[in-house]
């Protein structure tokens, strides 16, 4: 119970005009208010829409960097951004100079997961690798896009932002990494992530929002390879935050990070595998979202605290699965950010423990495409959204404007 009260000491420079409500004992959200815009923006999300957005990134096949299908995908994200009417819309470019190939140690993206300073497999275990044998996918047409090869060199990756109107100097980063591997359409990881972060920026760039700090939803490159395109954004801005540019203008092309949440698979969470290795095909009763900080970082206490806010938010506004926090956070990009903010991964399973136990049989292989889920696996996804939505509204103060 203590260790959840941190939030108060923590949250209190992040958000201040709700820290006081903060002050309970067991660290939850404030009381929700009779008229709570946060459930309105919450209300704006659709099951429909969101597996729309999921499909639609599907086009693409499974959008590995460094190829043309990568960059078609990056242009959609970018017109899609523009078209929801998100501020600053930005190609941030960068260089991919890969080392030579080696078969990836245990936890890098290519590779069987582990979890950093703790978690330990259980039950069957299933060895994961990700698929590299392009007949693995039966789906011709999708075969053939995928068989654009990757080269090294220029590289970019889409963010914008939603500015805060009373403190633009300070933002939320909401994330995922838009491009996969496998021979699949990376459906779940990371269309699922990608969707997530491009509904968020829909819902809170309407005309009628405002937020009191900046968000910026940002769509990484290069997750699969070595965290290049989250790696590229802490290079090139990490210094620029909170400086107004120019001076006296009220802009700040960096604001100042206040916490980092990264979205990595959200669909699937079937269960262990069963003896002979075979997954359960339908969603399990117990199914939940696993949101992850990581314990041995330098940001870990503040990491927490923000883990359990999503918990909180998780009971106010999702409608049907729970949140599970874990304190193993590992191989994805908020891997990059940890050190340097408070950061959080949202995800349909604990990454080194679950996944790495074989929890997920299409992770990295030929399956993971959009037709292997249902509704039930989608709507783990839509959940996530809700408890994004929610925490981050209030964290930001989001407001619905009235009409005059």
């Amino acid at each position: 119970m203590r260790l959840r009260v941190i939030v108060v000491s923590f949250m209190c420079g992040a958000i201040a005009s709700l820290a006081a409500s903060q002050e309970s004992r067991d660290g939850q959200l404030p009381q929700v208010p009779d008229e709570d815009p946060v459930a309105t923006l919450v209300a704006r999300l659709d099951l429909e829409r969101y597996k729309a957005t999921i499909k639609a990134l599907t086009q693409f096949g499974d959008r590995r960097q460094g190829t043309p299908r990568n960059q078609a995908a990056n242009n959609w994200i970018q017109a899609q951004l523009e078209r929801y009417g998100c501020a600053d819309v930005e190609r941030m470019p960068y260089r991919y100079a890969p080392e030579p190939f080696v078969d990836p140690p245990l936890g890098m993206a290519g590779s069987t997961p582990r979890a950093i300073g703790g978690g330990r497999p259980f039950g069957t275990r299933v060895p994961m690798r990700a698929n590299t044998d392009p007949l693995r996918q039966a789906d011709v047409a999708l075969r053939a896009l995928n068989s654009e090869p990757t080269e090294p060199g220029p590289r970019d990756q889409v963010f914008c932002t939603k500015v805060g109107a009373s403190r633009p100097d300070e933002m939320y980063i909401v994330s995922a990494h838009m491009d996969g591997q496998g021979w699949g359409d990376a459906a779940n990881d990371n269309a699922s992530g990608t969707a997530l972060v491009l509904e968020l920026a829909r819902v809170f760039s309407a005309a009628d929002v405002r937020t009191e700090r900046s968000i910026r939803f940002a769509l990484w490159n290069n997750e699969e390879t070595d965290y290049g395109g989250a790696r590229a954004y802490i290079a090139q801005r990490h210094a620029l935050q909170g400086r107004e540019d120019p001076p006296g203008s009220g802009r700040y092309p960096e604001p100042k990070w206040l916490g980092l949440i990264q979205h990595d698979m959200l669909l699937f969470d079937h269960g262990m595998p069963r003896a002979d290795g075979t997954i359960n095909p339908e969603q399990r009763a117990e199914a939940d979202i696993n949101v992850e900080f990581q314990r041995t970082s330098a940001f870990a206490e503040p990491s927490q605290a923000l883990a359990w806010l999503f918990h909180s938010a998780n009971e106010i506004y999702a409608t049907d699965y729970p949140v599970t926090v874990g304190n193993h956070m590992a191989s994805t990009d908020s891997e990059m950010f940890m050190g340097r903010v408070p950061s959080i991964s949202v995800r349909d399973n604990e990454r080194g423990v679950q996944i790495g136990s074989g929890w997920n049989p299409h992770w990295h292989q030929a399956t993971d495409v959009y037709a292997t889920y249902g509704d039930k696996d989608f709507r783990l996804g839509l959940n996530a959204a809700q408890t994004t939505l929610g925490a981050v509204g209030r964290l930001v103060g989001a407001t619905v404007l009235k009409p005059r």
